[in-house]
């Protein structure tokens, strides 16, 4: 028992500190499309040199990634670092990495770029729809995703895959607020609670007939 209490507590806090990460990662994708606009950079350009950065350097040198999100390393040399490997990109994109460096958030660096390729989904007139998974989705399932969730979005779904090991078969859709879960891992979850409030109920039930057999 202690150890399920455990486990769902870790669970709670995971989720509370996922959700604290894309409101953090939606200030910082607001703030970089407002720097764009405020100096006549166009969000596409800006895009493209992020996707170019996160693949040319981050997924080729993890250990550069380790090294901007690592508390470990002081701040300056962590701009040290920026200017170094940064040195032919844009201002405005160099900025932005120094910032996340100076505030210590380097670690959103994924999930700042994640969240605006929604925003840029959803002013293309697009809906954003964030897909978590077991493993990875290939093409084909995406395919086959995005048209069973036209219908349900009410538009053009862009898909957003996010891979979370520790779920339990299934899938997790994510539009906007709302979340339509069908993991294994939740149905196991209202099972049990179902089971739990039934067993509550029929002792209730139990202790109310004994009650009343007392009393005749």
């Amino acid at each position: 028992m202690k150890q399920k209490l455990e486990q769902e507590a870790r669970h709670a806090t995971g989720f509370a500190a996922d959700a604290s990460r894309e409101k953090l990662a939606d200030v910082y994708a607001v703030a970089a499309f407002g720097a764009c606009e405020a100096q006549g950079v166009a969000t596409a350009e800006f895009l493209a040199e992020f996707d170019a950065f996160v693949e040319g350097a981050c997924d080729a040198f993890p250990k550069f990634e380790e090294i901007l999100a690592s508390p470990m390393v002081a701040v300056d040399e962590k701009i040290r670092i920026v200017d170094a490997v940064c040195r032919d990109a844009t201002p405005i994109f160099k900025n932005f990495l120094k910032t996340l460096a100076k505030r210590g958030r380097a670690e959103l660096l994924r999930d700042v770029r994640r969240r605006c390729r929604q925003i840029d989904a959803e002013r293309k007139g697009r809906v954003a729809v964030r897909v978590t998974t077991a493993a990875p989705l290939s093409e084909e399932a995406k395919t086959s995703l995005a048209a069973k969730l036209r219908k349900l979005v009410g538009g053009e779904p862009e898909i957003f895959a996010v891979v979370d090991p520790e779920l339990i078969g299934g899938v997790i859709v994510r539009v906007g607020d709302k979340v339509y879960d069908a993991s294994i891992a939740t149905q196991l979850n209202n099972a049990r609670q179902e089971t739990i409030h039934r067993s509550v109920h029929e002792i209730q039930s139990r202790r109310d007939s004994f009650r009343h057999s007392e009393g005749n």
